[in-house]
């Protein structure tokens, strides 16, 4: 991006604007909107028009008004203080004249990407009318860089010449490396969330190359239930319990130290508002369900976490977005904060991950909140991400 001239040029941007509403359809967390706006700044600042394209939720059947991009122009406006151009339609005649008169100083947005049935699909026709609208293609979306979907790989097909990677996607890969590549060691990861399915690959990847794997959230029941462990009526993922059993056991053939829970907060419903006591992870009597590690397991991840030189966080240690079970996940955040204030390089990724980060007001204090989530994970994976393909091939 450092030496393309945008000078009258029209540069179609993916961006991943896919940011939670509330019912009032108003942006809650503009995360990824602010990540983006290097990418979007460059553009304006060497005269060009910046074209954005995203997807936003996941829409069933064409155009449905909550997934409408028009809801976060009001935010975009705020964050660059561009006059905001909205196009009704991502393609067709709407998109092209909304581009054709944009003028420098304008931002245009497209409207919602998968209200087209197309993107998704990869459909080769579809990303040839997206390449319609730009002279130059910039892929700044790592969120969706693990799908080959029409905008966010097929379309630089059409841009042979002239398609580049965003600030973002640049910083996602560059840090990413740090961790994957040329990490100093000892090397932790935090792995939560509440099934075990998602990270049965990155575990066994990470093995390769992690010191110690610290377990917490929902999928952490699997293993403590694997073990022979009663964990009352907690999330449990039972076709995982082998997956769980082989994992513990590679983790002692590889030297790797795998940390389980070792007490929970329980509560008798998955509310707020419920009495809560703290037990043995192994002993959560019937009618009873784990919702946050305890105060000794915590403890004990901290002490991990405060030696480590490497850290990377994906995935909470508990249902964080009640008070009575965000200890866990925001003594993680204040430990890995802690650490990386002593030297330490910490990656935070997954979306619960960097809402908690967020919740918490850690995010300043850490090395890297990546704005990648299913991409993350499939790049820890060793996966290569198509989004990434189309730009580096």
């Amino acid at each position: 991006m450092e030496t393309t001239d945008f000078r009258g040029k029209k540069a179609l941007i993916r961006v991943d604007f896919n940011v939670p509403l509330n019912e009032a359809m108003e942006v809650v967390d503009d995360t990824r909107i602010r990540a983006a706006l290097p990418t979007i700044q460059r553009v304006i600042e060497q005269g060009g028009v910046p074209i954005l394209m995203s997807h936003l939720g996941r829409p069933s059947d064409g155009y449905e008004a909550k997934y409408s991009l028009k809801n976060i122009t009001s935010q975009l406006h705020q964050l660059t203080g561009a006059e905001i151009v909205f196009a009704e339609d991502c393609i067709g005649e709407v998109a092209k004249q909304a581009c054709l008169k944009s003028k420098h100083g304008q931002i245009v947005l497209l409207e919602n990407l998968r209200f087209h049935p197309e993107e998704k699909k990869g459909d080769k026709g579809f990303a040839k009318a997206l390449s319609d609208l730009g002279d130059i293609y910039i892929n700044d979306a790592f969120g969706t860089a693990h799908r080959a979907h029409a905008s966010t790989t097929i379309v630089a097909q059409f841009f042979p010449e002239i398609k580049m990677f965003g600030y973002l996607m640049l910083k996602e890969l560059e840090n990413l490396n740090k961790v994957l590549k040329s990490p100093e060691k000892p090397i932790t990861a935090i792995l939560g969330g509440a099934k075990i399915a998602g990270k049965i690959e990155v575990i066994k990847q990470l093995m390769n190359l992690v010191d110690h794997i610290i377990i917490g959230g929902g999928m952490s029941y699997t293993f403590i239930k694997a073990l022979g462990g009663e964990i009352g009526g907690s999330l449990v993922d039972h076709e995982k319990i082998e997956v769980a059993l082989d994992i513990i056991e590679r983790a002692k053939n590889t030297g790797v130290t795998l940390h389980l829970p070792v007490d929970s907060i329980i509560c008798q419903e998955f509310s707020n508002e419920m009495a809560i006591q703290t037990v043995a992870i192994d002993s959560i009597p019937e009618g009873w369900l784990g919702l946050d590690i305890g105060a000794e397991t915590i403890k004990l991840y901290e002490e991990v976490v405060a030696n480590s030189q490497t850290i990377v966080w994906n995935g909470p240690m508990g249902v964080f977005e009640m008070s009575n079970f965000e200890m866990g996940s925001k003594a993680i955040a204040t430990a890995i904060a802690a650490a990386t204030s002593k030297g330490a390089f910490s990656l935070i990724g997954g979306g619960d991950s960097v809402s908690a980060i967020n919740q918490f007001g850690l995010a300043d204090q850490v090395s890297y909140v990546s704005t990648g989530g299913g991409a993350l994970l499939e790049f820890m994976e060793g996966k290569s991400l198509p989004g990434v393909e189309a730009i580096s091939n």
